[in-house]
């Protein structure tokens, strides 16, 4: 199994969700179980099918968090801070545009639209090891751009 990159942040989040669904998700969906079993028959239930088909998912979940966080690598504090790393701070210019602040974390933590890119995206793999001043050729799906780093923390 591949090692996830994660913030101290992330791992948090994800633990938070994981004992969620152990502990409250599991229990309210045994007693909707419950509840659609005394309902009678079970062939013609909809909310007993409901219910096993948002257990599937929940426990799918469960398994998918617990692997996730047994591999987790939770991000340090930057060894080099000028270079790009997983957990760097990066301010990027695009072909003169207004600066843009992204995050480089792990995948399991990307966001785009919050500014948070994946080290594994075509951005977050073309900044890593890079330093303030290099221009950067970015090979993304929609075209090839380039973009200059301005800022590392």
């Amino acid at each position: 199994m591949p090692t996830s990159f994660l913030t101290r942040e992330g791992y948090q989040k994800l633990q938070e969700e994981l004992d969620y669904l152990r502990s409250q998700k599991r229990q309210e969906i045994a007693n909707r179980l419950h509840e659609a079993m005394e309902g009678g028959e079970l062939i013609e239930n909809a909310e007993y099918e409901a219910a096993k088909n948002e257990q599937a998912f929940v426990e799918g979940r469960i398994k998918e968090l617990e692997i996730l966080l047994a591999t987790a690598r939770v991000i340090a504090e930057a060894d080099k801070p000028e270079v790009v790393q997983v957990g760097s701070k990066v301010t990027i210019k695009i072909d003169g545009d207004a600066p843009e602040i992204y995050t480089i974390v792990g995948a399991a933590e990307a966001n785009p639209r919050a500014g948070r890119v994946s080290n594994e995206s075509p951005l977050g793999r073309a900044l890593l090891s890079k330093k303030i001043g290099d221009h950067v050729q970015v090979d993304a799906p929609a075209g090839s751009f380039s973009v200059e780093i301005v800022k590392v923390e």
